[in-house]
């Protein structure tokens, strides 16, 4: 279809051009006619005037009846007729200048169409050049900016490029970070799998099966902690979003860790602020919850404290504890997978808090980690309306 447009655009080119060079052409004609003839009347009268001083009246009144007259029709006198004369031997000696002009008007039409032609060939040479030299670029690695020329019939494939080449490279990036992050991920699972085994296996050497049904656990957790985080990063867990009162996931995920926080002497409190609901996942919020609460529990001492409130944005939920909180340096990270403070409990795997994030940002939420002015890991999760 372009190629169509760019022959009918190139064939208008050239009839406009070899319309304006003949009109030009016509116009240098007409004017050197006129001179012509006014050169040979002016001649053919002089001599008149010169052998006969008394026709020169008679020329002037002529003259001027001629040149006022609108008709101009002199056929009806054909005196050079009458005298043998033919239009031949008045013009024979300007066929030579006439086929000059013509010639001259051809040469004008054909180098104004020549030049339009190459003008037209040299600027796609030059934007496919241009093109080609990005692409090129791209291809070594080198990325840069593709810069417009203008509106012309190129300007739509080097926006199509342009976006082409971006989402490559964004691809390309994509895939270069999930390729590292799976690096990392299964050199931290080798290490997190290789502490249980071990101890599993010096704890049946030394026939101490508590110990070594103890490590099985942390082994089962932290199977089931990597598929879900595997299913997350697959989008393959699929979270069923229903009404659910704020405060029955507090008690809900406070009671399925009723057994270690009775082992710990820890309580949780949970206040009654009315009834407020989000749109959730109940079960996998919970999750996210019972991890936020575990955290606590391992970290602070005496009471787990909730509280809820809610406003046109989110609603907003705090938990926090009564411990020492988190180090500074320690904040940038609280949510990585596999990272342990230097306070971590004996046998964290530390996935818990990268596990609760990725539920809650899942679920159109927001998870923040700081401490309370007074002391105590404080978490901060807002789940928002719209």
């Amino acid at each position: 279809m372009n190629e169509r447009k760019n022959m009918w655009v190139l064939f208008g080119s050239a009839i406009s051009v070899s319309l304006i060079a003949s009109s030009v052409a016509v116009w240098l004609l007409s004017y050197h006619y006129s001179r012509l003839q006014f050169d040979l009347l002016n001649t053919v009268l002089g001599k008149v005037a010169e052998r006969e001083p008394e026709a020169q009246k008679i020329i002037s009144v002529v003259l001027k009846e001629y040149t006022e007259s609108k008709s101009k029709n002199v056929s009806e006198n054909a005196v050079l007729s009458a005298l043998g004369y033919r239009v031949s031997d008045f013009s024979g000696a300007l066929y030579g200048q006439n086929a000059l002009f013509v010639s001259a008007g051809i040469l004008t039409g054909i180098l104004l169409f020549l030049f339009t032609f190459f003008h037209q060939n040299h600027l796609q040479t030059s934007r496919i050049q241009a093109l080609t030299d990005y692409l090129e670029q791209v291809n070594s690695g080198k990325p840069i900016i593709l810069s417009t020329s203008g509106e012309d019939d190129f300007s739509k494939l080097e926006d199509e490029i342009y976006k082409t080449v971006t989402f490559l490279c964004q691809t390309k990036e994509a895939a270069v970070q999930t390729k590292k992050n799976f690096a990392d991920n299964l050199s931290n699972i080798a290490h997190q799998i290789k502490t249980p085994i071990t101890a599993i296996s010096l704890s049946l050497q030394t026939a101490d099966l508590k110990q070594a049904e103890k490590h099985l656990l942390r082994l089962t957790r932290l199977e089931e902690a990597l598929l879900v985080l595997a299913r997350i990063d697959a989008g393959t867990l699929i979270l069923r979003k229903k009404k659910s009162d704020v405060f029955t996931l507090l008690v809900l995920a406070a009671d399925n860790l009723q057994e270690l926080l009775t082992d710990s002497g820890v309580y949780v409190d949970i206040p009654k602020l009315g009834e407020m609901a989000v749109n959730v996942d109940l079960d996998w919020t919970m999750e996210a919850i019972i991890n936020l609460m575990k955290n606590c529990m391992e970290h602070g001492s005496g009471t787990i404290h909730c509280s809820y409130a809610r406003n046109p944005l989110y609603t907003e939920i705090l938990i926090w504890d009564e411990g020492p909180g988190f180090k500074k340096e320690e904040l940038s990270h609280v949510f990585e997978r596999f990272y342990r403070g230097k306070n971590a409990a004996k046998g964290s795997i530390g996935i818990g808090l990268s596990l609760a994030k990725e539920l809650i940002e899942r679920q159109n939420g927001t998870i923040r980690a700081g401490n309370k002015p007074g002391g105590g890991a404080l978490f901060e999760i807002r789940f928002y309306s719209h």
